[in-house]
C-alpha cells in the first residue's frame, strides 16, 4: 500500500477507537432492564436505595445491591415527586457532560475533512495515486513476458519491411550509419489501408529491435479537460528521453494529427492544443536524440502538414494490400498452425481474394477453420475455404429464404448470362462458378478467378467487363422480353466505369484526352468549400451522351452474345436451377471452350 493511504487508514482507526472507548467510559453503570411498572412497584415496596435518572434513562441499585435500569415513558412527570416522598436517594444528570465529546468532533470534523481532502488531492496531483493524473501519459510500455513478434510473422509486405528493417539496424548499431555523417529519421509514418499491417509491422519492430517500445493511440491523447492532452505528449516524451534509445508508436495519430484551423466550424482548440505540443517535441528547442516515432494511419489526406515534413516524419512507409504473391505468403503464416487437408491449393484461394488484406486473409483463414469444426472434420478442405470466402465476400448462406420458383428462374438465367457472356468475352477473367444460392442481399452470384493480379486496365478489359455486366439484364430480356430490379447494382457498377473512362481516364473520342472529375477533397477539411466544376453544358452533355452510348454498345454485345448462344443458355439454366451451383470448368465444357492457362 501506498504510504498515504496506510496513514489514512491509521487516523481513521484511530478516531473511530477513540469514540468507542469514551462512549463505553462514559457509559452508567447499568444492569439488566426491567419494565418501568416493575421499577415502581419496587418503589412502593421501599427496596430501592439509590436512583441515577439521565435523560429517559434510569439506573438503580436495590436493597440487595442489584444493578438494574429501564426508561422512563415519555410525558410521565410524576417520579421526582414520588421519589422524593419516598425518601429514595436519586441524582438527576443531564446529556451535556456525555454530549460534550461528540459536539467538538461534530464542530471541527467538517475542518478536519476539508483539510484532509485538500491534502488528498495535492497528493493525487504529485503523482501519489495515479486517479488524478490526468496529466499523466497512457503509453503502454511493451513488457518482456508478452508475446513478441518477428519481422517472421509479418509477410506479403517486403518492400516496407526493407525500410523498417533500417530504424531496427540503427537501434542495434548506430555507429554503422552515424561515421558517415548519417542521422536515421526523427519519425515514420506508417499509410495503409485498414487491415494492410501497420500495427503488426510496429509489433514486430518492438520485437526486433530489442529497446523500450511506448505503444498509444491517438484518442488517448485527447481528454475532456482543457490542456490534459498536451501534457501527456509532454509526459510521454519525458519517459522516452528516459528510456532512449526508444520507439514510441502512435496508432490512428490522425485523431490528434488533423489539419488546423480548417473545415467550417473552425478548429478544436484542445486537439490543436495537442498537436502543437506534438509538433515541438518531435522537432523542437528540446531535441528529441535517441527516441524515434513510429505513427500509424490510413487517412494521410487529413494529417496537418507541420506533421508530415522533413525533420517530424522524415519518412513515410506505404503498406499496400498485397499481391498474389503476398496473399499466398500470408495465407502461409496463417495456416502453418492449423491442419489443411490434401485438396487446399493456397494458390487458388490466393488467386480468389484479390484486394484481401492480412487482416481479411487471417479471418478467411479462421473461418475455413470454424467451418470444419462445425462439421467435425478432422483437417480443413479445399470446400470450407471457399465456403468461407462466399461468407466473407457475399455474406452467408441464406438456405432457408423461400423464393418463388418463377424468381429463382430468373435468377438463373439472370446469372447464366452473366457467365457465358464473361466466358465468350476477350479479356475477361476466367469463370470461377456461378450460384443461384442468396447471399446476404445478392439472389445469385457469378464468380470470377482473376489469374494474374491487375494493376492497371486496357481499354478492351474495361469494354469486357461492361458487356459481362450486361449479360444478366440481356438475358431476362431474351427470354422473358421484361427486366427485373436484379440489375440494378450491375447497371451502377457499368455506369461508374463508363464514366471513368470518359472523364478520367481519356477511353473515348468525343471528350477526348481530358481530366473533367472535379476534386473530391472534404469540405469539413477546408477543402472544396466554395469551388466550382470548370466544364461547359455542352461538354457536360457530350460527356453525358458517351457515356450512355459506351454502355448501350456493351449491351448490345451482350444481347448478341446470348442470341448466339440460346441453346448453351437453356442448358446452363437448367442445371443452376437443379444444382444451385456449378463450376467453371462445367461452363467452358457446355460452350466448347478450353480452360484458360
Amino acid at each position: 500500500m501506498q504510504p498515504f493511504s496506510k496513514n489514512t487508514l491509521l487516523i481513521f482507526a484511530l478516531v473511530i477507537g477513540v469514540i468507542i472507548i469514551y462512549s463505553f467510559s462514559m457509559g452508567t453503570k447499568g444492569g439488566k432492564e426491567i419494565a418501568f411498572s416493575q421499577f415502581l412497584n419496587l418503589v412502593e415496596s421501599g427496596q430501592v436505595v439509590d436512583v441515577l435518572i439521565k435523560g429517559e434513562t434510569v439506573s438503580f441499585l436495590t436493597n440487595n445491591q442489584q444493578y438494574l435500569s429501564t426508561n422512563i415513558p415519555k410525558f410521565y412527570n410524576e417520579l421526582v415527586p414520588m421519589l422524593y416522598s419516598r425518601n429514595v436517594h436519586f441524582r438527576i444528570e443531564t446529556n451535556e457532560s456525555s454530549s460534550l465529546f461528540f459536539a467538538i468532533i461534530s464542530s471541527w470534523l467538517p475542518i478536519i475533512l476539508i483539510v484532509g481532502v485538500w491534502v488528498f488531492f495535492m497528493k493525487q496531483m504529485q503523482g501519489g495515486n495515479k486517479m488524478m493524473g490526468f496529466g499523466k501519459s497512457k503509453a503502454k510500455k511493451a513488457d518482456e513476458d508478452v508475446q513478441k513478434y518477428s519481422f517472421a510473422d509479418v509477410a506479403g509486405i517486403e518492400e516496407s519491411k526493407a525500410e523498417l528493417d533500417e530504424i531496427v539496424e540503427f537501434l542495434k548499431d548506430p555507429t554503422k550509419f552515424e561515421k558517415l555523417g548519417g542521422k536515421i529519421p526523427t519519425g515514420v509514418l506508417l499509410i495503409g489501408e485498414p487491415g494492410t499491417g501497420k500495427t503488426l509491422l510496429a509489433k514486430a519492430i518492438a520485437g526486433e529491435a530489442g529497446v523500450s517500445f511506448f505503444s498509444i493511440s491517438g484518442s488517448d491523447f485527447v481528454e475532456m479537460f482543457v490542456g490534459v492532452g498536451a501534457s501527456r505528449v509532454r509526459d510521454l516524451f519525458a519517459q522516452a528521453r528516459e528510456k532512449a534509445p526508444c520507439i514510441v508508436f502512435i496508432d490512428e495519430v490522425d485523431a490528434v494529427g488533423r489539419h488546423r484551423g480548417a473545415g467550417l466550424g473552425g478548429g478544436n482548440d484542445e486537439r490543436e492544443q495537442t498537436l502543437n505540443q506534438l509538433l515541438v517535441e518531435m522537432d523542437g528547442f528540446n531535441g528529441n536524440e535517441g527516441v524515434i516515432v513510429i505513427a500509424a494511419t490510413n487517412r494521410p489526406d487529413v494529417l496537418d502538414t507541420a506533421l508530415t515534413r522533413p525533420g517530424r516524419f522524415d519518412r513515410q512507409v506505404m503498406v499496400p494490400k498485397p499481391d498474389m504473391l503476398g496473399r499466398l505468403q500470408i495465407l502461409g503464416v496463417h495456416t502453418k498452425n492449423i491442419q489443411l487437408g490434401k485438396d487446399v491449393d493456397l494458390k487458388v484461394i490466393a488467386q480468389a481474394t484479390p484486394g484481401f488484406t492480412g487482416a481479411d486473409l487471417a479471418n478467411l483463414a479462421n473461418e475455413s477453420a470454424l467451418t470444419a469444426s462445425k462439421k467435425d472434420k478432422a483437417c480443413i478442405e479445399m470446400e470450407d475455404f471457399e465456403e468461407a470466402r462466399d461468407k466473407v465476400m457475399m455474406g452467408k448462406e441464406r438456405r432457408s429464404m423461400l423464393i418463388p420458383e418463377d424468381e429463382k428462374r430468373t435468377t438463373a438465367y439472370h446469372e447464366a448470362g452473366h457467365a457465358i457472356v464473361a466466358a465468350l468475352s476477350s479479356d475477361v477473367d476466367p469463370v470461377h462458378k456461378v450460384t443461384i444460392i442468396p447471399r446476404g442481399r445478392a439472389l445469385g452470384m457469378t464468380m470470377l478467378l482473376p489469374v494474374d493480379d491487375k494493376f492497371s486496365q486496357k481499354k478492351s478489359q474495361l469494354l469486357g467487363m461492361l458487356t459481362m455486366m450486361m449479360g444478366g439484364r440481356a438475358a431476362e430480356e431474351i427470354i422473358f422480353d421484361h427486366f427485373t430490379t436484379g440489375a440494378s447494382n450491375d447497371l451502377e457498377r457499368a455506369t461508374s466505369i463508363a464514366h471513368h473512362m470518359v472523364c478520367n481516364w481519356g477511353m473515348n473520342e468525343v471528350v477526348g484526352p481530358l481530366h473533367l472529375s472535379a476534386s473530391q477533397g472534404e469540405v469539413f477539411l477546408g477543402k472544396d468549400l466554395m469551388r466550382r466544376k470548370k466544364i461547359s453544358q455542352e461538354l457536360a452533355s457530350r460527356v453525358d451522351g458517351e457515356v450512355k452510348k459506351i454502355v448501350n454498345d456493351a449491351y448490345n454485345m451482350a444481347m448478341g452474345i446470348l442470341k448466339e448462344h440460346l441453346n448453351e443458355l437453356h442448358e446452363i439454366t437448367k442445371m443452376l436451377i437443379e444444382r444451385e451451383t456449378i463450376d467453371g470448368k462445367e461452363i467452358l465444357s457446355i460452350l466448347k471452350l478450353q480452360p484458360q492457362e
